[in-house]
């Protein structure tokens, strides 16, 4: 869809009806794209295309020089927070083709939802693929660092040329820069979107003490060495762990990531299977990526190992109400990095 159309419909979305960029009295290199109606307040719009609208885009584009009289309105697949602010700021406007439309001139304001448009078939076959949730958990779990391709693939044990093409996708999506340094909050929130993976209620908890378990669940206590792999503690009291903000109820069940499939079956047969989750004693995934239960800490508080507070929060985040609400609150101590 070509960005004229692409404003256009977005406009008719919110009930706003108009029409050709030019008429018998307008000379054709007056620069008028478009012309919004509203109650007969003639508003002429002048578009511009990008992919993706960075505020340098949005500063450049701006110092481009239109007719007076002319609102310079963007459209691009996303629009980002400082290129929608510089925009606004100039009583010009944005169409992120992700489902926002806002203008501002001396005679119109607009902020509203439209219909997304946006084609986003790259970033959505990378993030539901195994390999590109590793690649985005990886520098998510150093987003301060420029991330090189070999190492990223030796750390998450991927071919070279599927890291290489996942991080050329974050890129093009804006969701890392051209170091493929990630934007946290929206790289975040992807995947949060694709953070999802098997549970099973258990009806009793692994002890920390009965060592004859040790082995046969894979439960990595002793996590000495940073190699260690094992079961890693998550969700709220992991979150509570970390000094979130988190109420916990006396007898609030534990949820734990697992290393693999294997240890889910082994752990019901011999833990036993719990027919609803008010009769749990612990609750069981498997780990969405192998970082998961590679990347545990000492617990002072629990005993069990934690999982990292990047995975923390993406379970956090998968709860519309209060979860989100604990995220928006929590900043994790000194050493961990917030990235949502």
């Amino acid at each position: 869809m070509d960005p004229k159309t692409a404003l256009v419909d977005a406009l008719a979305y919110i009930g706003l009806t108009s029409g050709g960029g030019g008429d018998a009295a307008e000379p054709e290199d007056s620069g008028i794209d478009l012309v919004v109606d509203p109650d007969g307040v003639r508003v002429p719009l002048a578009i511009k295309a990008r992919s993706l609208v960075t505020e340098d885009d949005a500063n450049r584009l701006l110092r481009g020089g239109l007719k007076d009289g002319v609102t310079l309105v963007v459209v691009g697949d996303r629009v980002t927070e400082g290129a929608r602010r510089a925009l606004i700021g100039s009583d010009a406007g944005y169409l992120d083709l992700r489902g926002r439309l806002a203008i501002r001139s001396s005679r119109l304001i607009l902020n509203a939802p439209v219909e997304a448009l946006t084609r986003r078939a790259d970033r959505v076959a990378a993030l539901r693929s195994p390999a590109g949730l590793d690649v985005a958990v990886a520098l998510l779990l150093r987003p301060a660092s420029a991330a090189r391709v070999r190492e990223v693939a030796r750390e998450v044990g991927r071919a070279a040329s599927t890291v290489s093409e996942i991080l050329a996708s974050f890129r093009r999506e804006g969701l890392a820069d051209s170091q493929n340094k990630p934007d946290c909050s929206e790289l975040f929130w992807q995947v949060a979107e694709h953070w999802s993976s098997p549970s099973v209620l258990l009806a009793a908890a692994p002890s920390l003490t009965d060592r004859s378990l040790w082995a046969p669940l894979r439960l990595g206590i002793e996590i000495g060495e940073p190699s260690s792999i094992g079961w890693a503690l998550t969700d709220s009291l992991a979150a509570a762990a970390y000094g979130a903000p988190v109420a916990l109820r006396a007898d609030q069940v534990p949820e734990f990531f697992v290393p693999d499939a294997t240890v889910l079956r082994r752990a019901a047969a011999l833990l036993g299977n719990a027919t609803a989750t008010s009769a749990a004693k612990a609750i069981i995934r498997e780990a969405p990526v192998p970082a998961v239960v590679k990347s545990r800490t000492a617990a002072e508080t629990s005993g069990w190992p934690l999982a990292h507070p990047l995975f923390v929060a993406l379970d956090l985040a998968q709860g519309e109400g209060r979860g989100r609400e604990i995220l928006n609150a929590w900043t994790p101590e000194s050493g961990w990095d917030r990235v949502w």
